[in-house]
């Protein structure tokens, strides 16, 4: 049984009639003939009535046709996943995320889908979650990860949380430590701690400061308005004490102290998101899969 004579065949059952279905399949008439007698050899019944030009299936094509139409579908989905696979030799992934998490989560993940995808161009826009949230609802992104809740909740958009991450306090060695030298600090101990913060519209700077008027007092900024970096560099120097997720930390080599918040601590949801209306390009599924499974 080959799949050219079951096309023929699905055909001539959905036309009922054999000139008009070798159109439909562009081959010529005899040919599609002498494909539907060689299935009906091969599997031993007559597969349509040819009564008079009208032509009608028999029990045994009333049972092939389903199962002709399933494998035919599969065929074709078949030849699409492979197709979307070849194309993952080009192709572009527009990923949108906020400063800390292109310097503390994305790296690794990035280079691995680059190893395997090398052909896929990676456009990344860094941003916070509010420009995230909108690039993504206007087109600009495919996806984008960004911190829960979102600043405006948009049914237009589906959320996959990824993961939970702890923030810590980072300082310079040079510096006392924050919390009269304990090995754990609370939010409360940083009253009266010169605070090295992020610019405004950055989910950090909310967290924290949200964190400080919850203990009742106002922080105090030693220098504001810096991206991730900046930040960081301005700790090392020692200007002040800073609050960032522990990836960061982790990542930001030497030149840091790295002091855990007691319990409860502070923490923040980072989610995958896309539109909900637009299926993301295959490449940028792939890319969302490898970020799942990381």
């Amino acid at each position: 049984m080959q799949f050219q004579q079951l096309q023929y065949f699905v055909a001539v059952a959905e036309t009922r009639h054999f000139t008009r279905a070798a159109e439909l399949v562009h081959v010529a008439q005899p040919s599609l003939s002498q494909q539907i007698k060689a299935l009906e050899r091969e599997l031993g019944a007559d597969l349509f009535q040819r009564a008079r030009g009208n032509i009608t299936l028999t029990d045994a094509g009333e049972a092939l046709l389903p199962l002709a139409r399933r494998i035919l579908a599969d065929t074709e989905t078949a030849r699409y996943e492979v197709q979307e696979l070849v194309q993952l030799r080009g192709g572009r992934v527009r990923l949108g995320a906020t400063p800390s998490l292109c310097t503390g989560l994305l790296p690794d993940v990035l280079r691995a889908f680059h190893d395997r995808y090398p052909g896929v161009r990676l456009l990344i826009e860094e941003g916070g979650s509010h420009d995230l949230v909108r690039e993504l609802a206007r087109g600009a992104l495919d996806l984008a990860l960004v911190v829960l809740p979102l600043p405006t909740p948009s049914p237009a958009l589906t959320t996959v949380e990824l993961l939970r991450e702890d923030l810590v306090v980072v300082s310079s060695p040079e510096a006392s430590r924050p919390g009269n030298g304990r090995r754990t600090v609370r939010i409360a101990d940083l009253e009266g701690e010169r605070l090295v913060m992020f610019r405004h519209g950055y989910d950090l700077r909310e967290l924290t400061v949200a964190a400080c008027r919850a203990e009742g007092f106002e922080p105090d900024f030693a220098v504001e308005g810096g991206e991730m970096d900046a930040v960081l560099g301005f700790v090392r120097a020692g200007l002040g004490v800073a609050v960032v997720p522990r990836m960061v930390a982790a990542r930001s080599g030497r030149g840091l102290r790295v002091t855990p918040l007691a319990r409860p601590g502070l923490h923040r949801a980072i989610a995958l998101a896309h539109r909900s209306d637009v299926a993301p390009p295959r490449a940028a599924r792939e890319l969302q899969r490898m970020l799942l499974e990381r």
